[in-house]
This record gives C-alpha cells, sequence and structure tokens, in this order.
C-alpha cells in the first residue's frame, strides 16, 4: 500500500505517460491517414484572403480581451499561426467569440471556418463535427492558497470545493477518496469558500485555474493532474471539407513537433 508521497509520484507518471500516449496516438492516427482531398472549400477560403475562426473572449489566458481590448491568448496566437499557414497572411482572420453553449453549433451552421474554443475532443462531440490533433492536453488539477498543502495527500479530511454536477466530483473522490467534496455552483462561489476558510481548494480545468492564478497571485496549482483531456479545433464534417481538416491537423503536428505549442503554453503560463 502507498504511503501519500509514493501514491502522488505514482498518479503524476501515471499521467504523464498517458498524457503522451493520448497525444501520439492523435497524431499517428491523422498523420497516417489517406484522406481523399477535395478542395473546393479550402480554395474558397484562400480566394476570400481571410479565415472566420470562433474563440473564448473571457477565458484567460486561452482567450481574452487585454486592458485595449485586444484578443490575446494560446489559442488567439494558434489562430493566427494557422491563418499565415491556410491564407498566407498573420492579420487575414476574423474572430468570432462565442458562448460555451455556441462553440458546436456555430461551426455546423456553417458560420465560421473553425473553431479554437477550449473545446474538449469526445466521442460523442465527434459524432457530429471533425476535431484535430489536440493543440493542449487539458484536464483537472487543484488550486490552493494554503501554504500547508502541496500535495494531494495533504488534502485528506481538507474540504475541497467542486462544481455541482461537474466530471471533476469522480476524479477527486477516486484521487483523494478522504477529502470532504463541497459543492459550488461558480469559479467565483469557489473563491469565496477558499477566502472565507469553508474550503482549502477548489478542484477544475487547468486551463481555467491557470488564468486564476495569474489573476489572484497567491493562488497556486498543485502539480498533480487528475485526468487528461484533448483540446481540440473544431472542424465540419464532409467530404468537401478534407482538404481544409488534413491542412490544420499537419500544421498543428508540425507545431507540436517545432515545439512552438509547448512554447505559446509555457508563455500564457499553462501547466
Amino acid at each position: 500500500m502507498y504511503n501519500g508521497c509514493s501514491r502522488w509520484q505514482v498518479i503524476t507518471r501515471l499521467h504523464l505517460v498517458l498524457s503522451a500516449t493520448v497525444f501520439w496516438i492523435f497524431c499517428f492516427y491523422i498523420m497516417g491517414t489517406g484522406l481523399t482531398a477535395s478542395a473546393a472549400e479550402m480554395a474558397e477560403i484562400q480566394q476570400r484572403g481571410y479565415l472566420t475562426v470562433a474563440v473564448k473572449d473571457n477565458l484567460r489566458p486561452l482567450g481574452f480581451r487585454d486592458a485595449s481590448g485586444n484578443l490575446q491568448g494560446l489559442e488567439i496566437d494558434l489562430a493566427q499561426r494557422l491563418t499565415v499557414d491556410l491564407v498566407g497572411k498573420a492579420k487575414a482572420v476574423k474572430f468570432k467569440p462565442v458562448a460555451n453553449r455556441d462553440r458546436l453549433s456555430v461551426v455546423l451552421d456553417k458560420k465560421v471556418d473553425f473553431a479554437i474554443a477550449r473545446v474538449t475532443a469526445t466521442e460523442s462531440r465527434a459524432r457530429i463535427v471533425s476535431f484535430s490533433v489536440p493543440y493542449y492536453l487539458d484536464g483537472t488539477v487543484l488550486v490552493t492558497k494554503d501554504a500547508s498543502v502541496q500535495q494531494l495527500s495533504d488534502l485528506a479530511k481538507q474540504k475541497i470545493a467542486v462544481l455541482n454536477n461537474s466530471s471533476t466530483i469522480a476524479k477527486v473522490r477516486y484521487y483523494v477518496p478522504r477529502a470532504e467534496l463541497v459543492g459550488v455552483d461558480s469559479y467565483d462561489e469557489a473563491r469565496e469558500k477558499i477566502e472565507s476558510n469553508t474550503a482549502v481548494a477548489f478542484a477544475a480545468d487547468a486551463s481555467v485555474l491557470s488564468g486564476w492564478v495569474q489573476q489572484y497571485p497567491k493562488y497556486r496549482l498543485l502539480p498533480t493532474k487528475l485526468s487528461t483531456e484533448p483540446l481540440s479545433v473544431v472542424m465540419p464534417k464532409g467530404l468537401q471539407y478534407d482538404e481544409l481538416r488534413r491542412n490544420v491537423n499537419q500544421a498543428i503536428a508540425r507545431y507540436l513537433a517545432e515545439g512552438w505549442l509547448q512554447q505559446r503554453s509555457q508563455y500564457w503560463g499553462l501547466p
């Protein structure tokens, strides 16, 4: 039976292996699949000379507005880099900020060419849209401001805030079975719980909580991910979009191989 430190080390190693495995499965699948290209949609994009991309504008550090109102973040950088490769001009992208509930529908309704808006690639979603090679491996992490909490074992018998009805609940129960879970309805409520000392930590997605610690520097993320979830570009299905999908996949695979995506992730403070 593992002690607290050993358990944390084993979990960390498991997630490193899982993250690498998920990444290479996606890359080998996409790069090794022979798709029959149909140039219609890609040719149309190149002829008109710009891309339309759905993004988030309120989710630091993936997609948010800076003090001047300009869009910034990892997903904004990715959209601009893809625009250079697909259209040939860095500024030739029109951003369409979307709410979470609209991230798939704007692609299905042909309102955008694709979406880069913190969408996790899942089997159920893949039935209606196509997903690219993952550009970032997200996952559940914990945030705290308690200096005595350094690893998962330190949270035994402590109160951890979780979003009500979220998939995070099962993950926390599995990895920190002796913790007491406190349900909250929002990120603001979770912070209120920690500030009032009615919870010592909050469990949620790393891509969101990394923005939290940038906004509130006294908070920090624990180093262990409780899950691995690929974030991907959302693209339309259909043979007429094959060339677009292939170009996007090949570009992202190249950004990963060259280390550009890793560098930009680090720049934006993503774990």
